[in-house]
């Protein structure tokens, strides 16, 4: 297929950064729950016991509280990373740093936690990136073990595919992934600038991808979203950018961001005046006199621009979420009709 400048468009912008209450902290990923219900991981910074939360709202801004805090308890983390939901709609989140997953109800009660460190079977080193299949049966990637493994729900370990490397179904660094509409896992294969297919038992079907800058290529991809139509979606981390591309692997589609405003952000801008005038001063689009080819310096300096793009997920109207780390924020697009 050849490139298609409008197969997404901008709906609108959810977000604002604050350590406790209404907001996200240095987000990592987004849950796209029943009713629409978002849960949004916050991750925080490396060593900064404040601000890691799940953070419960909508598409509509509206806000339903918080659960989650910073420790080693039943409910808490200290590096969480992913998050996934099942048909029930429990909420699964990862946690790097405890190597371990810890499931919720939908109204963010603590149900269980399972996971431990090491290189065994079932057993994890780093996990982050976790999705749910139609058995309710999880994957997750077991980053640093270079793997991804299957658990029931409980935790039971089911299987266990890849192998650190750069060869097909070799990994280096999984990190987001994603079931596709035929049951295949779709893998972001961080450390070797790719995305990965392998069949629900865990043999490899196809990658696409490879390092670079230009259309098709990618810089340490950190996520990946499959449609019904088989058409990937990529949060491009390294080179600050979304990706679309159609079935077979080729380039559709380049996202840059196009941020405008929370809700959240007006009513905060409206409350704190002086902010709110600064901001109305400000240049939001300013010339780059640094390195103006470098995305990372690019997308630090103009506000509507994604930064730090971590996680991609669709929901079942087909609308794109698009989960800023840096800025603290949702973007949201939507397939052009």
């Amino acid at each position: 297929m050849a490139m298609q400048t409008d197969f997404l468009t901008y709906r609108l912008t959810i977000g604002l950064s604050t350590m406790e209450g209404r907001g996200f902290y240095y987000p990592s990923d987004t849950v796209i729950g029943k009713d629409h219900r978002l849960y949004v991981v916050n991750r925080s910074l490396e060593g900064v016991d404040r601000g890691i939360r799940v953070t419960m709202c909508d598409l509509d801004s509206a806000y339903y509280g918080t659960f989650g805090s910073y420790g080693e308890g039943d409910g808490q983390f200290v590096w969480p990373s992913g998050g996934a939901v099942d048909a029930q709609g429990h909420i699964y989140v990862t946690d790097e740093y405890l190597h371990r997953v810890s499931a919720f109800d939908a109204s963010g009660t603590f149900l269980a936690k399972w996971g431990a460190h090491g290189r065994g079977a079932g057993k994890l080193d780093g996990p982050s990136g976790i999705t749910c299949d139609g058995q309710g049966n999880l994957y997750v990637s077991d980053t640093h073990n270079h793997r991804i493994q299957q658990f029931s729900a409980s935790g039971a370990p089911l299987l266990c595919f890849g192998a650190q490397g750069s060869g097909d179904g070799q990994c280096h660094l999984p990190w987001g992934l994603t079931v596709g509409p035929h049951g295949d896992v779709y893998v972001a294969d961080w450390g070797n600038d790719r995305i990965q297919r392998f069949a629900p038992n865990g043999a490899f079907v196809a990658s696409y991808g490879e390092p670079g800058r230009g259309d098709g290529q990618f810089t340490r991809p950190a996520s990946v979203a499959v449609d019904p139509e088989g058409y990937m979606y990529i949060a491009d981390w390294g080179n600050e950018r979304v990706q679309v591309l159609d079935p077979d692997g080729g380039f559709v589609q380049n996202l840059r961001g196009e941020a405008t405003l929370s809700a959240w952000a007006v009513n905060f801008l409206t409350i704190n005046k002086e902010e709110g005038a600064a901001r109305a001063r400000a240049n939001l689009e300013p010339e780059i006199a640094l390195n103006p080819d470098d995305p990372h310096e690019v997308s630090s300096h103009i506000e509507k621009y994604f930064w730090s793009p971590m996680s991609v997920k669709l929901d079942d109207a087909g609308q794109l979420y698009v989960t800023e780390s840096n800025r603290h924020r949702i973007q949201i697009y939507g397939r052009t009709v």
